[in-house]
């Protein structure tokens, strides 16, 4: 019996292309394309998001201790990329500087805890801190203050310092004790003041920073040795006068040799503060704020004004509250970073869900290569159904069974590496049964036309594969 031999169809599995690795591909791609452009978006948002502001600051004349921080502070912003800025206004002194911040007519100013404190100022730091030195000749001790009311004392200190001194001592205008306190002329030093007789003690003040750089002081004191006295009274002044503050003489402050004083003093003082509107921003207040407390060092003026910047104080019963921002800086900056970069944060999220969901539309719908299904096999399995019905010998239907088998094994391996979908596969079930069945009908067909065994062979079934 002369032997057909069918074309078989090349192996399904060499025929289809690399769908797996070509995919895989354009997954990774298009994965690194989301993250480029999502920080690409982002950085373009942090951009717009950083929008400089300007802040107007109100300040005094030109050599005082204000206008010249101001200087730095504009400087320092300047100098780390901030998003901030300082527009510097400034007045005759600093009584109108602080009057043309009461008008919102600027944003930022530094007062003095005695001064007139406008009502919507917020405390954002604390610039510096003015003390108090109650300084009597030799070894003589002041064990009040109602002493220095019958004495002639000097005040070694600025002209505005007189005021507060007064307040100290509770002297009223107009009386006697008013006569007897005298500014100090101009380079006074305490051993020409001492050395004159006329003065039974001098009251000096100065800002900390200044006190500890000075060293004047110790070699006064190892020419005219004096005494500093403690003011016993420190908080009782403190509560009657809201303005004035305790404050402590640390020992060694003004000498180490020798050790004046000999032993830490209570006294009172006043603080320097840099208050903003309390209209400001809590974003603002918190980001100014952050920038002055990092950057210590570069806003500390050579005289030593401002070379300690302390935070605001965050207490509610503060002479000057802190600004919101500030206050939630303070308290949880882990908070105040994510508030701070919140913006940017959703921004983000946005950008990666829109750009990621248009890739994935795009390779789904436009460059994915889509599996072959299931159902579109059955074509070939008919095929195969229909020369089988043509065989002629049994070496036709065994090589046709083989072709049947490979079309089944392709299928079953494509939907394990996904490179066939399982759309239409109980159409392919059905068509691989029927031409299953139909080998197994024509090969008992030629059986009996053949009417012996010589071509009889094994049939090979799905199973056994």
């Amino acid at each position: 019996m002369s032997a057909e031999v069918p074309t078989s169809s090349p192996d399904t599995r060499h025929s289809r292309p690399p769908l797996l690795n070509s995919n895989r591909r354009q997954v990774v791609l298009f994965a690194a394309l989301t993250l480029i452009l999502t920080v690409a978006t982002v950085w373009g948002g942090r951009i717009l998001l950083r929008d400089s502001e300007t802040l107007v600051f109100a300040v005094g004349e030109a050599s005082g201790p204000e206008a010249r921080f101001a200087a730095r502070l504009a400087a320092m912003l300047k100098a780390t990329s901030s998003r901030l800025q300082v527009k510097i206004v400034r007045n005759a002194d600093n009584a109108k500087a602080l009057g043309q911040f009461d008008r919102k007519l600027a944003d930022l100013a530094v007062l003095r805890t005695d001064a007139k404190i406008p009502p919507r100022a917020r405390s954002i730091a604390i610039l510096e801190h003015d003390v108090l030195m109650l300084i009597s000749p030799g070894d003589k001790k002041i064990k009040s203050l109602a002493e220095l009311k019958k004495k002639k004392v000097a005040v070694l200190a600025s002209g505005n310092n007189l005021a507060f001194v007064r307040n100290v001592l509770d002297i009223a205008e107009g009386s006697d004790a008013t006569s007897r306190l005298q500014l100090a002329p101009a380079n006074a030093t305490l051993d020409k003041l001492f050395a004159s007789g006329g003065y039974g003690a001098v009251i000096a003040v100065d800002h900390a920073s200044a006190i500890v750089k000075d060293k004047n002081f110790e070699q006064i004191a190892k020419r005219a040795p004096f005494t500093v006295n403690a003011v016993d009274e420190a908080k009782a002044l403190s509560r009657r006068h809201p303005g004035i503050l305790e404050e402590t003489l640390a020992t060694g402050l003004l000498s180490s040799t020798p050790q004046i004083p000999d032993d830490d003093l209570d006294t009172v003082g006043l603080q320097w503060l840099l208050v903003g509107q309390t209209t400001m921003s809590a974003n603002t207040a918190g980001d100014l704020a952050r920038t002055i407390y990092e950057n210590k060092a570069e806003l500390a003026l050579d005289d030593g004004f401002a070379t300690k910047i302390e935070p605001a104080d965050v207490d509610k019963t503060a002479l000057v509250v802190a600004h919101q921002g500030v206050t939630e800086y303070i308290n949880d900056t882990a908070k105040s970073f994510l508030e701070r970069y919140s913006d940017l944060f959703y921004l983000g999220v946005a950008a990666l869900s829109v750009i990621g969901s248009l890739f994935v539309a795009l390779y789904t719908k436009v460059t994915r290569v889509a599996p072959e299904k299931a159902s579109e096999l059955a074509t070939a399995i008919l095929d195969i159904g229909e020369r089988a019905a043509d065989a002629k010998s049994m070496e036709a239907l065994d090589s046709l069974q083989d072709e049947l088998e490979r079309v089944l094994r392709g299928v079953v391996i494509g939907l394990r590496d996904g490179t066939i979908s399982s759309d239409g596969l109980d159409t392919f079930k059905l068509g691989y049964e029927f031409v299953r069945d139909e080998i197994g009908l024509r090969r008992e067909s030629l059986k009996r036309q053949g009417g012996h065994d010589d071509n009889v062979v094994v049939v090979k079934t799905a199973q056994s594969a």
